[in-house]
This record gives structure tokens, sequence and C-alpha cells, in this order.
């Protein structure tokens, strides 16, 4: 998918960044829509159904909590990557945002070129969803889930099933924050019951193999992957 055929809405109260990032935006060649509260970002998506929703937080009308929720209700925007911009970055702000449904989460003022770096790695998912990839490829990181296979840096790198299964899901979608127990849920399913542990030492024994830099921790909430 070439970033002309990507549409972006941009929800924000503050003209100036509307227009500062919306030129940015669309100077990469999206396809860029704005609305200037909640209610009409939400009434915007239904009609346009981006690719990506850039949400700030703090809006007249309807706040973008309340928005995100009302998008993540309907079907067709189901898969719709929404990551908050917003200029609040206290940690319950971040939690609401990752409950009510959001991907990721942008403080402001961020720099164009920052910010831009961001939109690619949240949109890169689209392409590995598109083709179900069954190897997915993130910097100097390459993932062939059939054949079980880690390449970091040309090397070959050998993980136990569950670690392997937990950073490919990590890595499908760079950027994307995934709650402890969705991860539980997708890798563990109904197995023995475990703890919130579990997680901690299966990621700190995937950091110790491929470097801590590429896993984030979001505290109270779980873990995304960045490059």
């Amino acid at each position: 998918m070439n970033n002309q055929d990507i549409k972006i809405l941009l929800v924000d109260d503050e003209p100036d960044i509307l227009e500062i990032v919306g030129y940015n935006l669309s100077k990469e060649g999206y396809q860029v829509s704005t609305a200037s509260n909640g209610v009409e970002g939400v009434k915007k998506a239904k009609k346009e159904k981006p690719h990506l929703i850039i949400l700030d937080v703090m809006m007249p009308e309807m706040d973008g909590i309340e928005a995100c929720e009302q998008i993540r209700k309907v079907p067709e925007l189901k898969n719709t990557i929404i990551t908050f911009l917003t200029a609040r970055g206290e940690d319950y702000s971040q939690v609401a945002g990752f409950d009510a449904g959001a991907d990721d989460y942008i403080t402001k003022p961020i720099k164009p070129k920052l910010l831009l770096s961001k939109v690619k790695a949240l949109l890169r998912r689209l392409k590995a969803e598109e083709g179900n990839a069954t190897i997915v490829k993130v910097g100097n990181l390459t993932i062939n889930k059939e054949e079980y296979k880690i390449i970091l840096d040309g090397k070959e790198i050998l993980l136990p099933k569950k670690e392997f299964e937990l950073l490919s899901l990590l890595a499908s979608k760079p950027g994307k924050v995934f709650k402890r127990e969705n991860i539980l849920e997708r890798i563990w399913g109904n197995e023995v019951v475990v703890g919130g542990r579990t997680i901690d030492v299966h990621i700190r024994k995937i950091r110790d193999k491929i470097g801590d830099k590429s896993i984030k921790t979001i505290k109270g909430v779980g873990y995304k992957f960045i490059e």
C-alpha cells in the first residue's frame, strides 16, 4: 500500500496543530482529512473509514477518550489504528486511552520528523495484515512464522516456543500497545493459569537475546514493539 492510498484523519481543536501536522502528513503523500472536535471526528471516521486516526484527548463537545470508544463500536473501523496526540502525559490519561481502544500515545509538542516516524511505524502493520504475512520484517529483525526462525543482524537466534510467539505478536504490529490480559489470552490461552509475572519473565528473556531497546514497557498497561 502506497502513501497516497492511506487515509489519515486528524482530530484536534487547535487550528495550528491541524495546519502543521496536516501539512507534514500531506507532504508525505497521505490523504489527510481533519476535524476540530470529537463529535465531528466520529462522524468523519464513520464516513471516510481512515486507516489511521490521530486523536487529541482534550476537546470540546466530546473528548478523545469518548470519541475513541465510539469509533471502536463501529465494526468497519475495528482495524483502524488510533493514536492519541495530546499535551497530557499523565499515566492515568494513557491508561484511559488504551482502555478506550487506542493503539498508541503521542505527547505534544512533537517535531514533524519524529511524528512522521511514529506514523510510519504505526502504519507498517497495515502491510503485514494485507498479506497476513508469515514473514515479518522490522528494522534489522526478520521473523519467519512458518519456520519458527528469527534472524537478527544476519544471525539466527533460537527462541523457545512461547518466547517466539510473544515476540511475533509484538513485532506483528510495531507501535501497538498489547495489554497484558490480551497477551496472556493470545499466547497462553486456556492453558494452566499463569500470572502476570510469566509475561515479565518471558519479556526479560527476549530482551536478553535481541536487546532491551526493541520492547517497551507501558506501565500499568502492557508492552509494545519499537524500532
